[in-house]
């Protein structure tokens, strides 16, 4: 029987990580790529045997280097899913947002979606497989990081684009949108600032924030069989984030209920 075979980009981080974890529950390989080779085999190991979770080196902006990635994934199996997960955001504001940072988040927010999924849109379509995109409750609505945010803007629209001219060939393309999330990165704000989780808590209606593993179920869920009939969609993840700020509506509205 052919293994099935899971993609997750940008696996190194935390985010990538719980992605993978998650998705080794429904299938039988889980390719694991990052740019940091050292680090992705180091989350790789951490995670479970080499054969069960293979890590990847390749530079996900170079047709080239992603090429080689759909090539060496395959080898493994019947690629099932692909997580376009790899991102990063640079200057905070469009002030200082230079030329060369807005075409390096585009590059890497949104370009690299676009080449993975060409990379591999005959083996999805083989399997009747998903792609799943990382986006960013950035891409909906103003929260800093401008170029970052207008890639996953992008993003979003690139996962409406798949979902319709692939659905023929039984692809599926959705989008999950996570709010702040606390990973390494905020680890590390937090012993800067001890308040910073307090301070962003207080925007959230669920009063808490993201944990990896709450984007890894959303992935899971969107990949596997009882998301069969939807496509074209995009997931907020952000704990009511994008819904509306209580604090607003207790303003705006003089209601203490909020």
């Amino acid at each position: 029987m052919t293994q099935t075979v899971a993609i997750v980009t940008g696996a190194a981080g935390d985010i990538g990580r719980a992605i993978a974890e998650r998705l080794a529950d429904d299938h039988d390989v889980v390719f694991m790529v990052d740019i940091d080779l050292a680090a992705v085999e180091k989350a790789a190991h951490a995670l479970g045997p080499s054969e069960r979770f293979v890590a990847h080196g390749a530079d996900v902006t170079s047709q080239t280097s992603v090429a080689a990635m759909a090539r060496q994934a395959a080898s493994f199996g019947s690629v099932r899913t692909l997580v376009n997960n790899a991102g990063a955001a640079r200057a905070v504001s469009l002030h200082d947002t230079t030329p060369e940072i807005w075409r390096m988040d585009n590059a890497l927010n949104l370009e690299a979606a676009f080449l993975c999924f060409r990379s591999v849109e005959d083996l999805l379509a083989a399997s009747k497989g998903s792609v799943i995109n990382i986006a960013s409750v950035n891409g909906m609505s103003v929260f800093g990081h401008p170029a970052y945010s207008a890639a996953k803007a992008g993003l979003l629209h690139f996962t409406k684009l798949v979902a319709v001219e692939y659905g023929k060939l039984g692809i599926r393309s959705n989008a999950v949108a996570p709010g702040t999330v606390r990973t390494q990165a905020w680890e590390a704000r937090a012993a800067e600032n001890p308040n910073v989780f307090e301070e962003a808590r207080r925007w959230y209606p669920l009063q808490r924030i993201v944990d990896p593993e709450d984007v890894a179920n959303a992935v899971a869920f969107l990949a596997g069989s009882h998301a069969a009939a939807i496509t074209g969609v995009c997931l907020p993840v952000d704990c009511g984030l994008t819904a509306g700020q209580a604090e607003l509506a207790r303003t705006f509205s003089q209601s203490e209920h909020y």
